[in-house]
């Protein structure tokens, strides 16, 4: 090998090692800010927790006070328990920061001095020794006490909210600097490809102008000629190694990365620029601007054309970092991009390409916003729940004396008349503060466990006459015995809500369907949501053929008061408190819809004990093959799911984001086994209209359908025939694997 060349290859796979473990320890620090920054807002909402907690023990032993009421004492009693561990899984939770722990020692025995007098005001209040009582308020001792504790959880609220802004800012900068990293030696890769080739160029010319002037001495020189053609031979080897090496390198890179010439074309892509972009080699910039909408990365204001990345590296402009969205006329799902851009210049200075590089930020902040949402609805619903608390001990006061005021005034038809109105009003806001306790996962439950096939039978006949004619009701349970650790009541309403829900979607009449089956939500599942808790739960399906929900309605439809629907016909507080039995209740809930093919809204409850839980551990090993499968999905976070699990089997796979993009690779000769497709998909061609063109072009294929509805309302909704094989969202990795065997076994239909 030519020295030079020893230079180049030595520097730049020392630079890349640099890089390498620069970038591994950066993404270690990320991962461990990460998790500094889920411990500190878990620390928060335990400080926030003890605040509720004390002001419920305080609000009880009050309303003692005023009503002895026997329910003030039990509500007191139920808080006391919960307040002392509550302090010591806080002290657990802060044990890294030992200030933090001596406050909360400090406090400790103030707090449970506070609850003590407290208990004691009711034990005299009990015994009715006003002598006592008079005593011990006369000390003036809870109410300081109750002040300071309250003063110390402030100050711990405040020292752990200022460590939230630290972590969460050292979190970002360590995310940029590692892009930065990532550019970097995406540049340093490019870099030394070309400086290798030119080499090499250089090296090839120099052979060809020795060999031209050595001619007359070619029988002298044979034997030096064949010796230094050896070294050449030797050096080009090496050369084509140390080019697979980088090669290898930047196709394996997760970021996307394009080389493009003056003009817009796409000179160099990598594998990553294609699953991200669609992007490939050959491909001009500027004509694919009007296949996307591409905005800043507020999600708002349109990108100018002298702002896109192109435009702004082809004028020589380098940039970090630069945030934008971009959304596919197709209706594939929008991306949100982090880009980077370098110029290329050529000897004389002047701007001869680019390299642009791609980190997609989708995942993330669709992360971000899933959590800002939960802390949304948990936020609102501690307001409300608090609000309505009280709301509710006002209420008691206003109906019990409306009630007298009613009796006493029989002789009095006028005033007795306006009393009513009063006391309906009172009962009407009883009614909206039990929708508001329901969301606030405060309403006082009576779980036990429900054999919910039969509670779901009995709901269905009490629908009927509620629902009217022009709706039919269908029933799809598991056979077997199910029980869920409950309140039947709470399912019932909650259940009655959904139904009014669809039948409203559905003003021209349609199709409901209630569905009941076992199934377990395994740790992928759990951590794409993160409130969540793998393991087995019964889950309780409502589905219609209505009209459906975009996405921004899907993500505000839990919130309490929020409503499409016209004034007068709804409070907005029916999925809300649905919402909140669920959680309440230890489970989970999740929206599947699309507008134009209906909603199906998926409950999963607790199981009950007596309950015979799926056998999942002594499930066979996840099979898999090495066939190839070919996947249709119009969403990119799922086909890249689905992608990288076929993989992890061993299968091969091919991608396609419609069914226009499936064809054209069809027709083209591409070669699978399988096709794995989604029902709905965009651009007018559904799933199955996609595997009838494809069986006219290849007759005989197999097909796996997949759909976010449960798979008797998408029978129902038309979309399938009875014998097609389907796998419903969200499935777990055993689950895929198994229908992808049975389905390469599996006789083809239609």
């Amino acid at each position: 090998m030519i020295p030079t060349q020893r230079v180049i290859l030595g520097a730049g796979l020392a630079i890349l090692l640099i890089i390498t473990a620069a970038s591994i320890g950066l993404d270690v620090k990320s991962r461990s800010d990460a998790a500094w920054v889920n411990h500190t807002v878990e620390v928060l909402k335990k400080i926030s927790d003890l605040r509720v907690l004390m002001r419920s023990a305080e609000s009880a032993a009050r309303g003692y006070e005023i009503y002895r009421n026997p329910s003030f004492s039990e509500e007191f009693q139920a808080v006391h328990a919960r307040i002392a561990p509550a302090l010591a899984d806080l002290k657990r939770s802060v044990r890294d920061t030992p200030e933090h722990v001596a406050l909360l020692e400090g406090t400790e025995p103030l707090a449970l001095r506070r609850i003590e007098i407290a208990a004691e005001v009711m034990r005299l209040r009990a015994g009715n020794d006003q002598a006592g009582i008079a005593a011990v308020q006369g000390k003036g001792e809870g109410r300081g006490l109750m002040d300071t504790v309250m003063g110390n959880f402030d100050h711990l609220s405040a020292e752990e909210e200022r460590l939230l802004a630290a972590r969460s800012q050292d979190s970002r900068r360590t995310g940029i600097v590692l892009l930065g990293i990532d550019v970097a030696g995406a540049l340093v890769i490019l870099l030394l490809v070309v400086m290798m080739m030119r080499e090499s160029r250089r090296s090839e010319g120099a052979l060809k102008s020795t060999l031209m002037e050595t001619t007359a001495a070619k029988q002298q020189l044979e034997a030096a000629v064949a010796e230094r053609t050896e070294h050449l031979v030797t050096a080009h080897d090496e050369l084509r190694l140390s080019v697979n090496v980088l090669q290898s390198t930047f196709h394996s890179m997760a970021e996307a990365v394009l080389v493009i010439d003056a003009e817009g074309n796409v000179l160099l892509s990598n594998p990553a620029a294609e699953r991200m972009l669609l992007h490939r080699t050959g491909m001009n910039l500027r004509n694919l601007r009007a296949m996307s909408t591409v905005l800043h990365g507020d999600g708002l204001t349109p990108l100018k054309p002298d702002e896109l990345p192109s435009a702004r590296v082809l004028r020589g402009e380098p940039f970090e970092n630069m945030e934008m969205i971009v959304r596919p006329h197709s209706g594939n799902a929008p991306r949100h991009l982090m880009i980077s851009g370098r110029p290329m210049l050529d000897g004389k200075g002047n701007v001869s390409g680019a390299v642009l590089v791609y980190h997609d930020a989708t995942t993330s902040r669709e992360t971000e916003r899933q959590l800002y949402q939960s802390q949304k609805l948990d936020a609102i619903g501690k307001l409300t729940g608090g609000v309505a608390h009280d709301f509710n001990n006002m209420l008691t006061v206003i109906s019990g004396n409306t009630e007298t005021l009613v009796a006493s005034l029989k002789q009095q038809p006028e005033l007795q008349r306006v009393a009513r109105l009063i006391d309906e009003a009172a009962e009407r806001c009883a009614e909206l503060i039990q929708h508001l306790l329901a969301f606030a996962r405060r309403q006082p439950l009576q779980p036990r466990n429900v054999e919910i096939n039969a509670a779901v039978a009995d709901i269905a006949k009490l629908l009927r006459p509620t629902l009217g004619e022009q709706i039919e009701i269908e029933t799809v349970l598991e056979q077997g015995q199910m029980t869920a650790h409950i309140d039947p009541s709470r399912l019932t309403n909650a259940l009655l809500n959904m139904a009014i829900n669809a039948r409203d979607a559905m003003p021209n009449g349609g199709k409901l369907l209630l569905e009941a089956h076992r199934v377990v939500l395994d740790q992928a599942y759990a951590q794409s949501n993160p409130d969540v808790r793998p393991g087995p739960y019964v889950m309780l399906a409502v589905s219609d053929t209505g009209t459906g929900m975009p996405a921004e309605v899907q993500q505000q439809a839990f919130e309490p008061f929020f409503t499409t629907k016209e004034v007068g016909k709804g409070s907005g507080l029916g999925l809300s408190m649905v919402y909140g039995f669920v959680k309440q209740s230890g489970g989970h809930i999740k929206i599947y819809s699309e507008e134009g093919h209906g909603t199906t809204i998926k409950l999963y409850l607790p199981p009950g004990e007596g309950m015979t839980e799926p056998v999942t551990s002594a499930a066979p090993p996840a099979e898999g093959g090495a066939e190839t499968i070919f996947v249709v999905e119009d969403d990119p976070l799922v086909r890249n799911f689905v992608t990288v699990q076929l993989q992890s089997l061993g299968y091969q796979t091919v991608a396609a984001p419609d069914g226009k993009a499936a064809l054209e690779l069809i027709r083209a000769g591409q070669p699978f086994d399988l096709l794995f497709t989604d029902v709905v998909i965009p651009g007018g061609m559904s799933g199955r209209d996609l595997a009838d063109k494809v069986a006219t072009i290849r007759p005989g294929v197999k097909v796996l359908y997949t759909s976010g509805y449960t798979d008797n309302a998408i029978v129902h909704h038309g979309k399938l025939d009875d014998g097609v094989m389907l796998l419903t969202k969200p499935y777990r990795r055993n689950q895929l694997a198994a229908m992808i065997r049975k389905a390469l076994g599996h006789m083809p239909t239609g």
